[in-house]
C-alpha cells in the first residue's frame, strides 16, 4: 500500500491526490506507530514489561470490569468522540473553504486520524491483554491466548476505517476529488467508524457476563459508571446519523427523500436497540447522549469556529414511541417489540421530524415528497426495527428466554433496507430547462454581491420541487438561500449572493430524480483545470445535471479501471458487515454458558494483583 501511494502521487495535482512529500512523512509516520503498537504487543504477551497490565487493572479497579473490557473501552470511547469531532469539523471546512492542498492539508484531519487510530488500538489493547480460558465468547488466537469477541469487532472496524484514509489519496488520484460524504471511501472510513461503537457494546456485555452481573446488579453501580454504557449507545446512535450529514448542512447531492429514510433506519436500528439493553427509558437515554454529543459539536464548529452550523434531527418523538411500545410488549419478545417499534417510528415518529425539518434544517421537507417518503419511510422503519430487535436479542440473550423469529425475517429485513436506499439513488439531469438570472448589485468592489432575479422556463420545469434554492459555498462560508416566489415561474433572493473570489454560487433545484443546478459564478480553477463563469447582469443558461457543478474536481476514469476500484472497496465492506453478523451471532449462541475460573489472561512474567474470579 506504501507503494502504491509513492507511485500514485508522484505525478499528482493539487485537485486530485497528496503531494509526494505528505505520502513520505505520513507513510513514515504510519510505520513508526504501527512498530511502537506492534513492538508494545510482543513485549506484553512475552511478560517483559508489566505496565500495561497494571494500566488495564487499573482502569478495571476504577470501572469494576475486567482489565481486557475496562481498558480497550475506554481508549475506544474516547477515539470515537475525537474521530467523531473531526469528521463533523472536516466537513464544515470543506463546505467554507473548499478543497485541501493534501491529507495533511487541513487541521480537520488529524483528529480523524487520531480518533481511527484510537478505535483500532482499543480493539488491538483488547486482543493482547486477552481474556483468558474462562470467558464463553472468547477467541483463539493461541494455545494460551483467548481475545475477547468485542476487541476482534473493534479492531476490524478501525482498520477497515483507518484503510480508507490511504485509500481515498488514491481514489482521488485515479479519479480525482468527490467532494461528497457518499463518496466509497468516505463511506468506508464512517461506517467503520460508526460501527466500532457497536464493538464496544459488545465487550462490554461480555465483561459483564465475565462478572456474572445481573441487570439488577447493573442498576445498583454509581450512575457514571452506568453512564458508561449511555455514553456507547448515544454514539452508535451518532454513528448511525453521519451519512446524513450533508442534508445537516444543507447541501445534499442527492434526493432530499433520503433524509427521512436515514433518520427512521437510524431511529429503528439504534432506539429499539437501546431500549432492549438499557430496558426503562433507554431509548430517551441514548437520545439524551446523542443531542449532547451532536450539540457539542455544533456549538463548537459553529459559534466557537465560525464554520457553518450543524443541524440534527431530534429522535425525541421517536425514543417516546419506542418506550411506549415496550410498555405493552414484553422484553422477552425482542422481534414483535421491533417491528411494532418500526411502524410507529415509521409513520408518527416521521410526521414528528417533517415538522422539526421546518422548525430548523436548512431544507424544511416539501408536501411534494409525498407519498414516496411515506412509503419509503416506513417500510424502511420496520425493516430497521426488526435489525434493531435482532441487535438488541443478542446483546440481551441469557438474561431471559427470548423469542425466535424465522431465518428469513433478518435477511429480508437487510433486502428491505438497502432497496429503500437504492431506490432513489438514480438520479439525472430531469427535463431541459434553462434560468434567466437578472443580477443587481448589492455592494460593488473585489468583494461583490448581488440580488438574482431568476426566470424559470418551462414553467412546469420547477413543479413538485424539493427544493430551489441559492447556494454559495467554498469561498469562506456556506449560504443556502431558499428563493421567494414573486410571480409565474420567478423566484428573488431573499439575501445577496456572493460573486467573487473563491466563491461557488449556483441555482440548484430538486424535482423528482431530476437533480440540477445553472452556475451563477464559479472561479477559474487551473489545477483541475476548469474555466470561471461569470456573474454577468443578465444571463441565459441551462439546467445541468448538480454533480457537474458541484464536483467540479472529479474526472471519472475508464471503466477497467473504476470496476475493479469499486469491486475492492466492496469486498472491504462485505468482510467487515460480515465479521459484525459472525460477532454477534456468537455473542447471542454463547449466551447462558457458564464462566469457568480466571477470565484475566495474563503473560508470564506479569504481577498478578487480583484476577477476577467467577462461580
Amino acid at each position: 500500500m506504501h507503494a502504491l501511494l509513492t507511485i500514485a502521487a508522484a505525478s499528482s495535482e493539487p485537485a486530485k491526490g497528496a503531494p509526494l512529500g505528505d505520502v513520505i512523512w505520513g507513510t513514515a509516520a504510519a510505520t513508526a506507530a504501527t512498530a511502537l503498537v506492534i513492538w508494545v504487543a510482543m513485549a506484553h504477551r512475552a511478560g517483559r514489561i508489566s505496565w500495561l497490565q497494571r494500566v488495564g487493572d487499573f482502569s478495571g479497579r476504577v470501572s469494576g470490569l475486567p482489565p481486557w473490557t475496562a481498558l480497550p473501552g475506554a481508549i475506544t470511547g474516547a477515539s470515537l468522540i475525537v474521530a467523531g469531532f473531526g469528521f463533523y469539523w472536516d466537513v464544515a471546512k470543506h463546505i467554507d473553504t473548499g478543497r485541501d492542498p493534501g491529507p495533511f492539508g487541513t487541521a480537520a484531519h488529524y483528529p480523524i486520524l487520531v480518533g481511527l487510530f484510537g478505535i483500532t488500538v482499543g480493539g488491538f489493547t483488547a486482543i493482547v491483554l486477552g481474556t483468558g480460558k474462562g470467558v464463553p465468547t472468547s477467541v483463539r488466537i493461541a494455545e494460551e491466548w483467548r481475545a475477547p469477541l468485542g476487541g476482534i469487532l473493534i479492531f476490524l472496524c478501525g482498520a477497515f476505517a483507518l484503510s480508507g484514509f490511504p485509500l481515498d489519496d488514491v481514489w482521488h488520484t485515479l479519479f480525482g476529488q468527490d467532494v461528497t460524504l457518499w463518496g466509497p471511501t468516505h463511506v468506508l472510513m464512517i461506517g467503520g467508524a460508526s460501527l466500532s461503537a457497536l464493538g464496544v457494546w459488545v465487550l462490554l456485555v461480555e465483561g459483564r457476563r465475565a462478572l456474572g452481573w445481573t441487570d439488577r446488579e447493573e442498576r445498583a453501580l454509581p450512575l457514571w459508571l452506568r453512564l458508561r454504557t449511555v455514553g456507547i449507545v448515544g454514539g452508535f446512535l451518532v454513528g448511525l446519523s453521519t451519512l446524513q450529514g450533508e442534508f445537516d448542512y444543507g447541501v445534499p447531492q442527492f434526493q432530499l427523500v433520503f433524509q427521512p429514510i436515514l433518520i427512521v433506519i437510524a431511529a429503528g436500528v439504534g432506539l429499539v436497540a437501546a431500549r432492549l439493553r438499557l430496558g426503562r427509558f433507554g431509548a430517551l437515554q441514548a437520545v439524551a447522549s446523542f443531542l449532547v454529543v451532536r450539540g457539542l459539536f455544533t456549538l463548537v464548529i459553529g459559534p466557537v469556529f465560525g464554520m457553518s452550523t450543524l443541524h440534527m434531527p431530534l429522535y425525541i418523538a421517536e425514543a417516546i414511541l419506542v418506550e411506549l411500545a415496550a410498555l405493552v410488549i414484553p422484553r422477552e419478545k425482542p422481534l414483535t417489540f421491533g417491528v411494532v417499534s418500526g411502524v410507529l417510528i415509521g409513520t408518527v415518529g416521521l410526521a414528528a421530524e417533517w415538522g422539526w425539518s421546518h422548525v430548523w434544517m436548512p431544507l424544511p421537507w416539501p408536501s411534494s415528497m409525498l407519498p414516496e417518503a411515506a412509503l419509503l419511510g416506513l417500510a424502511a422503519a420496520v425493516a430497521a426495527g426488526v435489525v434493531g430487535g435482532f441487535l438488541g436479542r443478542a446483546l440481551i440473550s441469557g438474561d431471559v428466554p427470548l423469542q425466535h423469529g424465522p431465518r428469513w425475517l433478518l435477511p429480508a429485513a437487510a433486502v428491505v433496507i438497502l432497496f429503500c436506499i437504492a431506490f432513489p439513488l438514480p438520479m439525472s439531469s430531469g427535463s431541459g430547462a434553462t434560468a434567466t438570472v437578472a443580477l443587481t448589485t448589492a455592494q460593488g468592489g473585489p468583494h461583490r454581491t448581488a440580488d438574482a432575479t431568476i426566470k424559470i422556463s418551462p414553467p412546469s420545469a420547477a413543479n413538485n420541487r424539493e427544493w430551489l434554492t441559492m447556494t454559495a459555498w467554498q469561498g469562506g462560508g456556506l449560504q443556502v438561500d431558499r428563493l421567494k416566489k414573486i410571480g409565474p415561474s420567478t423566484w428573488r433572493t431573499t439575501q445577496p449572493v456572493p460573486v467573487y473570489g473563491k466563491w461557488k454560487s449556483m441555482l440548484r433545484m430538486e424535482n423528482g430524480r431530476g437533480i440540477r443546478a445553472v452556475p451563477v459564478y464559479l472561479p477559474e480553477d487551473p489545477a483541475i483545470p476548469a474555466k470561471g463563469v461569470p456573474a454577468t447582469a443578465h444571463f441565459t443558461r441551462p439546467f445541468v445535471r448538480d454533480k457537474k457543478i458541484l464536483q467540479r474536481e472529479a474526472v471519472g476514469g475508464s471503466t477497467w479501471l473504476a470496476t475493479p476500484a469499486y469491486l475492492v472497496l466492496l469486498a472491504i465492506a462485505a468482510v467487515w458487515l460480515v465479521s459484525l453478523g459472525w460477532g454477534l451471532r456468537r455473542l447471542e449462541r454463547t449466551a447462558g454458558e457458564p464462566v469457568r475460573g480466571d477470565v484475566s489472561d495474563r503473560p508470564a512474567g506479569t504481577s498478578v494483583p487480583g484476577k477476577v474470579q467467577t462461580a
